[in-house]
């Protein structure tokens, strides 16, 4: 195409060439230029929504990303609103309870331990929690290292958290005296 717009005529190709060049291109078949522009734009067509398929594939992932991060971070109630655009209000409880956990003797353990076991072991503990956490009307509010902060708000006048707090330490310290027994079996790990 572009040696047909030469500005010098002998550089330009004659029809006779750009008839053999076309035939080239459709490989010895008889077609017209508007079957070859026809199949090419089915072609680019065709490409173009694979790639829309894959670039979507990839921003739900990335979506379900942010999901998975905001609802760490935030109380289910609030990350779903955020989701949807909407105002997040602020709560108000009359009574809640905290739990403040620590993982006894982290600094020793830590110091004889290899990091990648320090790193297993705080995976595994937090894991454990986040799964029994999930079964209760809790909030996580912080990890930091070894410390670990919940909050057990009064909802609706229930005051069913001051009762349930023990049963959900209890849950907590078993899976973190389980835990620890695989490699600090002397220890109790959370205290």
């Amino acid at each position: 195409m572009k040696e047909c717009w030469s500005e010098q005529p002998e550089k330009r190709p004659t029809i006779d060439q750009i008839f053999d060049q076309f035939k080239s291109i459709n490989k010895g078949r008889k077609t017209n230029i508007i079957d070859s522009m026809l199949r090419m734009l089915e072609q680019y067509s065709s490409n173009l929504e694979d790639l829309i398929r894959e670039r979507t594939e990839e921003l739900e992932l990335e979506k379900q990303k942010t999901d998975k991060l905001l609802t760490q971070m935030l109380p289910p109630s609030v990350a779903e609103a955020l989701k949807m655009g909407t105002p997040v209000e602020p709560e108000y409880f009359e009574e809640v309870t905290l739990y403040f956990s620590d993982i006894v003797g982290f600094t020793t353990i830590s110091a004889m331990s290899e990091p990648i076991e320090v790193v297993d072991l705080l995976n595994d503990l937090y894991t454990l929690f986040d799964a029994i956490i999930g079964s209760h009307d809790v909030y996580k509010v912080m990890v930091a290292t070894s410390m670990w902060t919940q909050r057990e708000p009064a909802r609706r006048g229930d005051r069913q958290h001051v009762p349930g707090h023990p049963q959900l330490r209890w849950d907590l310290q078993d899976a973190a005296h389980a835990r620890g027994a695989r490699s600090h079996p002397h220890r109790p790990p959370l205290g």
